[in-house]
């Protein structure tokens, strides 16, 4: 059967970064070459384990998105992006090209819009899926033909943990489809997105677990009891 691998660049390029944030991998010319090796030793890995009959790599366009245009506030407390990172892309693009791997790009759109449209797209026509990425966000993808890898760094060992709908309902107590509202409820701070006040991961996931969405819960207000 055809496998389809989507890769999260960005997601990638930071993590490979501030892996190395303590000893930065630095050239003869001075450059930071950190997030370059790490995101080339993650995409080694990947062809070299997973064995892929389709691959492609999603990058965030520059300039706002439709989710600006939607919320001016979103993302607006992020840090300008390290020089690091500013200078290795397009060496990482470049390096992606010489493996004759699409860059999957579009302005207006985020990559996580990209590769849950190939996503869908790829299931429809028959495919396996898995996305990697260290963006928690993606598991509202999570299906029984698309799997979501995130990586996580523990002890300075690295592992990936895997997420089909099982996994997902095992972890958080909801689905998929209804982790999305699950982080509506609580937000999230790492895009600028406010939650409902006084609401937390535990207590979205028990809200959506009990009344599967937003909308249903808030038909039940007078049910729902503080913690």
């Amino acid at each position: 059967m055809n496998k389809l691998f989507l890769l999260d660049a960005y997601a990638l390029i930071y993590r490979a970064y501030y892996a190395f944030i303590k000893n930065p991998r630095i050239n003869s010319k001075g450059l930071n070459t950190s997030a370059i090796l790490g995101f080339v030793n993650t995409l080694e890995e990947v062809l070299n384990k997973e064995h892929p009959t389709h691959i492609g790599i999603a990058f965030d366009p520059a300039g706002p998105t439709f989710r600006h245009e939607a919320y001016p506030e979103y993302k607006a407390q992020r840090e300008e992006t390290p020089e690091g990172i500013r200078t290795a892309v397009p060496i990482i693009k470049d390096i992606i090209r010489a493996y004759k791997i699409p860059i999957l790009e579009m302005p207006g759109f985020e990559a996580d819009d990209i590769i849950g449209t190939l996503s869908r797209k790829a299931e429809e026509a028959g495919m396996l899926v898995s996305v990697l990425s260290g963006d928690r966000d993606l598991l509202q993808l999570a299906t029984e033909k698309t799997l979501i890898k995130i990586p996580k760094t523990k002890g300075g060992q690295t592992t990936v943990e895997n997420y089909h709908t099982k996994d997902v309902l095992e972890l958080y107590g909801v689905t998929p489809t209804e982790f999305i509202d699950m982080k509506g409820l609580m937000g999230d701070s790492s895009d600028n997105i406010p939650g409902v006040p006084g609401i937390g991961e535990k207590t979205a996931g028990k809200i959506i677990a009990a009344y599967h969405s937003i909308e249903n819960a808030y038909s039940h207000l007078d049910e729902i009891k503080p913690n």
